[in-house]
């Protein structure tokens, strides 16, 4: 089953009589859980009622798709399934975005890491990657009084009531303090935390299936892993430390800027930091070649730049997340899911590397994979067949040229984790995914979606030797001789 075939049924998961039939049956209409309050247990009634709804819905509609179908000629039958895939996305789209939490970041995945899905479906679920329905102005003001003690137009100078963008956990809001400093203020949704835990509480039942599809996987430690990730999001002050340690390394950095926060205006569910200027994603998509490759490749760098020079990977690489300025001047703001990795964690992500890539040495490599955790050891598969299937996610850099990244790239690098009828489907079958690894692919399957929408193109070995320790190699591009000068000027290389 492809990644497309994938998300394709989570969405009909949502739209169809099977999660009606799964939230029935676990009895999620009863009484109010344990620990919550009663306004939280009707909060939690109606989001479950909502998806129940959504699957009647859904399940009706694809009665009548099918039984339409039938009687079909082809061009018929391409509206027909143009149709139905358009009003099944846009139902769930409008859902999720009511509802927030993990579920809505389901939808925000599927819309960016497989540029393969229809464009009916991709277009519809992109929406909630900024622009989910707010919160109203009155409630965001009364959560801010809870939180801060007073109401943001006697906090701020000027306050902007109408919302900036808005997501799954929060909302951000314009304001300007009264010391004339522009801020983005994130104000997180009432109730968001009690949905999050709702959803991650099915979390056992979605990955299930998974288990089904991939014997080898030890689904235990990734739900715990996306669990924890997941439930930091919810606390905007360990997001705040975070994101004020991107800041401070990247300060004054030529093309990334990281905004500061402003503890004075911050608490577990208030962010506040600088105002940032620059476009959407959307819009870059639009620029010229040269300028999208630059801005990929300042995605590229402070994604995986990061993992070896603050040992931390930022692992939300939706759209949403970034603001974009001609030359490749990237703002990063989301802080929310980092993944922070240990000195051994980063030392074998060099090893792999060095084994695959640098030194070709199949032995080595299928040795640590095996350590690793990520190859049973008794899987009765070569070297030379091991090496076959995970160099796919060396490809991009394996040559020391210009390769593009487009839709056939990434669609293929995502159906790579998931065709189990592909020529390494017995293989995928020996396989798990260790907890360390599970942000690592979700950002890179979110980058190569990213790149694939911009065509990318870069020699990314050179790029990647330069952010490589043990290779450190001298700059390649514009982009990298004005970081090195940068490092150089701050100290950070001596």
């Amino acid at each position: 089953m492809s990644i497309r075939r994938v998300v394709l049924s989570l969405v009909a998961l949502l739209a169809g009589w099977r999660l009606f039939e799964a939230v029935r049956a676990r009895g999620f209409f009863g009484g109010p859980a344990v620990g919550i309050s009663a306004v939280s247990s009707r909060r939690l009634a109606t989001r479950n009622l909502r998806l129940a709804k959504l699957g009647v819905k859904g399940g009706g509609r694809y009665a009548r798709y099918r039984a339409q179908r039938v009687f079909a000629d082809a061009a018929q039958a391409e509206e027909l399934d143009t149709r139905f895939q358009l009003q099944t996305a846009e139902d769930v789209a409008a859902e999720l975005g009511q509802m927030k939490g993990a579920l809505m970041k389901i939808g925000q995945m599927a819309s960016y890491i497989d540029t393969g899905l229809p464009d009916t479906v991709r277009n519809s679920l992109a929406s909630l990657q900024h622009d989910a329905p707010p919160m109203s102005s009155e409630l965001a003001a009364q959560q801010i009084e809870a939180e801060l003690g007073a109401r943001p137009e006697e906090l701020f100078a000027q306050w902007d009531p109408v919302p900036l963008a808005s997501a799954s956990i929060g909302q951000v809001h314009r304001a300007i303090t009264h010391e004339d400093q522009a801020v983005a203020v994130k104000v997180q949704y009432p109730g968001v935390g009690e949905a999050m835990e709702s959803d991650l509480g099915n979390a056992d039942w979605l990955f299930g299936g998974m288990a089904a599809m991939f014997p080898g996987l030890e689904k235990g430690p990734i739900i715990a892993e996306l669990k924890e990730r997941l439930i930091e999001e919810l606390d905007y002050t360990l997001e705040a430390q975070r994101q004020q340690r991107f800041h401070d390394h990247y300060r004054g950095h030529p093309h990334v800027t990281v905004p500061a926060v402003h503890p004075r205006y911050s608490t577990k569910r208030i962010l506040t930091s600088d105002l940032a200027e620059g476009v959407r994603f959307s819009e870059v998509v639009g620029w010229s070649a040269e300028e999208r490759n630059l801005a990929a490749e300042t995605l590229f760098r402070f994604s995986f730049g990061a993992i070896y020079r603050l040992h931390s990977f930022n692992g939300d690489p939706h759209p949403g997340n970034y603001l974009f300025q001609p030359g490749g001047k990237v703002t990063f703001l989301d802080f929310g899911l980092v993944k922070e990795f240990g000195a051994d964690e980063t030392k074998l992500f060099e090893d792999l590397i060095q084994h695959m890539v640098i030194d070709h040495d199949p032995a080595a490599f299928r040795k640590l994979i095996e350590e690793a955790g990520l190859l049973d050891r008794e899987a009765k598969h070569s070297d030379a067949e091991v090496i076959d299937y995970f160099a796919f996610y060396y490809r991009y850099v394996m040559h020391d040229g210009l390769v593009t990244i487009d839709d056939e790239y990434a669609s293929a690098g995502v159906a790579q984790l998931f065709d189990m009828n592909s020529e390494h489907g017995s293989l995928m079958k020996q396989l798990n995914v260790p907890p360390s690894f599970v942000v690592l692919q979700r950002i890179t399957l979110g980058l190569m979606g990213l790149f694939a929408q911009l065509d990318a193109t870069a020699n990314w070995r050179g790029i990647a030797e330069e952010l490589w320790p043990f290779v450190d190699a001298d700059p390649s591009t514009p982009i990298g001789q004005a970081h090195r000068a940068w490092e150089l000027e701050t100290g950070k290389r001596s």
